[in-house]
């Protein structure tokens, strides 16, 4: 089920010999330009006429009413209810603990020379929840929490209505929405959902300042789509797992655990890399063991059977973190012994889980941690989502005329010599005659 792919004769330049999906952004492009025109330029019409398109529905209201939020809340059954009130309370303690940009004292750079720094919180975020194969309702926590806990005053949420609950999104999203206390909701997928935050619709939903939350191709090119205009959190592609295991791993875990992204999606990831080939026969019997039982089980052989997933065969635990590094999974696992060292020398990854009871459905619903992670490479360089996301780093610089006369030589030298005179003008104004 799951090809080899034999690194261990390999020394270096693992990167663009990993398995990797195909994920044609600049192709969505083409499809999605005149829908986010036309949402622009006709708005709730338009919006109404791509649901039904697209969606198969028309929302009898495309802002969900309050009334409705706090039905699905009240609808849940209570062993539901319970499972999101925890995840709710471990995402805010994390996100509160561990997250927070707190305003540090000014740097005393000299007498009078003052430079501060302040964290602002972003003014309005529009945060998409898919509902296409799998309705993420635990993306409105991981979305909610954080910019809740950064102060964020104004959220909204747009996430595709469902025909089969009269064209409201899935009742576990409105649910939790009612729960996080986030009244503004809209029966919106795809990229007209992009248009409507990026541009708003008079009468119905204000521009926002950030948009955030993952998304197919077509929600991902409308993301790119608008950047500029607003900002976005990140370009994610198709989920991605990658596990290092050594001989010490428990086949029956590790397959689990590959078929649990699997099955997001036929173009989700699923990596093992390990040194021990019969771990990797293992695996594969257990694969197929398995994914025999599984509800989604068409879904799941797609996705181990292509070009993006595979058995990684290293020839030791040095080169398998090393090909991690090169990979920087969205999510990736270390199942070793001594799996917290191996941890500590991992340099990429969107988030790590350390050994055999740290799973990624963990992380997906309760660690606390976020599920919003870069993927495709991505982690080579960006963050998942953190309160950090919906915050601004503004300098204030407070100099008196004593400090700035201090260093107004250097200044004006510096901008005569970047032939910006002007610049220069602007100190020499201010210095006594």
């Amino acid at each position: 089920m799951l090809r080899s792919l034999d690194f261990t004769d390999a020394n270096g330049s693992y990167r663009f010999r990993l398995p990797r999906g195909q994920f044609d952004v600049d192709a969505a492009l083409d499809v999605v330009r005149p829908i986010v025109a036309d949402v622009a330029h006709r708005g709730e019409v338009a919006i109404k006429e791509y649901s039904e398109r697209f969606d198969g529905v028309i929302p009898e209201a495309v802002r969900v009413p309050a009334t409705e939020l706090k039905k699905a809340a009240d609808e849940l059954a209570p062993e539901l209810a319970e499972a999101f009130a925890e995840s709710i309370r471990r995402r805010r303690e994390v996100a509160t603990e561990l997250e927070v940009d707190t305003n540090p004292a000014p740097a005393l750079l000299a007498d009078g020379a003052r430079v501060g720094l302040r964290n602002v919180p972003v003014a309005r975020v529009g945060l998409y929840v898919p509902g296409g194969l799998a309705p993420l309702a635990s993306s409105v926590i991981m979305n909610v929490v954080p910019a809740q806990v950064a102060g964020v005053p104004s959220i909204a949420i747009a996430s595709p209505p469902q025909r089969e609950f009269g064209g409201l999104p899935h009742p576990s999203i409105l649910a939790l929405c009612h729960l996080l206390g986030v009244d503004e909701v809209y029966a919106v997928g795809g990229a007209q959902a992009i248009a409507m935050f990026a541009y708003g619709v008079e009468g119905l939903c204000e521009t926002v300042s950030l948009i955030t939350g993952p998304g197919n191709i077509y929600v991902v090119a409308a993301k790119r789509l608008v950047r500029g205009v607003v900002g976005i959190d990140s370009e994610a592609g198709p989920t991605e797992i990658a596990i290092v295991a050594d001989d010490t791993a428990n086949p029956a875990f590790v397959a689990a655990d590959l078929i649990s992204q699997a099955e997001h999606d036929p173009m989700a990831a699923s990596v093992l890399i390990t040194a021990s080939s019969a771990l990797a026969d293992a695996v594969r019997a257990e694969l197929e063991r398995q994914v025999a039982d599984a509800p989604h089980a068409e879904r799941i052989r797609t996705a181990l059977g292509g070009e993006q997933s595979a058995v990684v065969l290293v020839r030791d635990l040095d080169q398998a973190i090393d090909v991690a590094d090169a990979y920087a999974a969205e999510h990736l696992e270390i199942q070793t012994a001594d799996a917290e060292q191996v941890a500590a020398r991992i340099r990429n990854a969107g988030a790590i889980f350390v050994g055999a009871y740290s799973p990624v459905s963990l992380g997906d619903y309760s660690a606390g941690s976020t599920h919003v992670l870069p993927t495709a490479g991505a982690g080579a360089h960006s963050s998942g989502l953190t309160v950090r996301s919906f915050v601004r780093t503004v300098h204030v610089i407070n100099y008196d005329e004593a400090a700035l006369m201090q260093i107004a030589d250097g200044v004006e030298r510096f901008a005569l010599a970047e032939d910006l005179p002007g610049h220069a003008a602007a100190v020499t104004v201010r210095r006594r005659s």
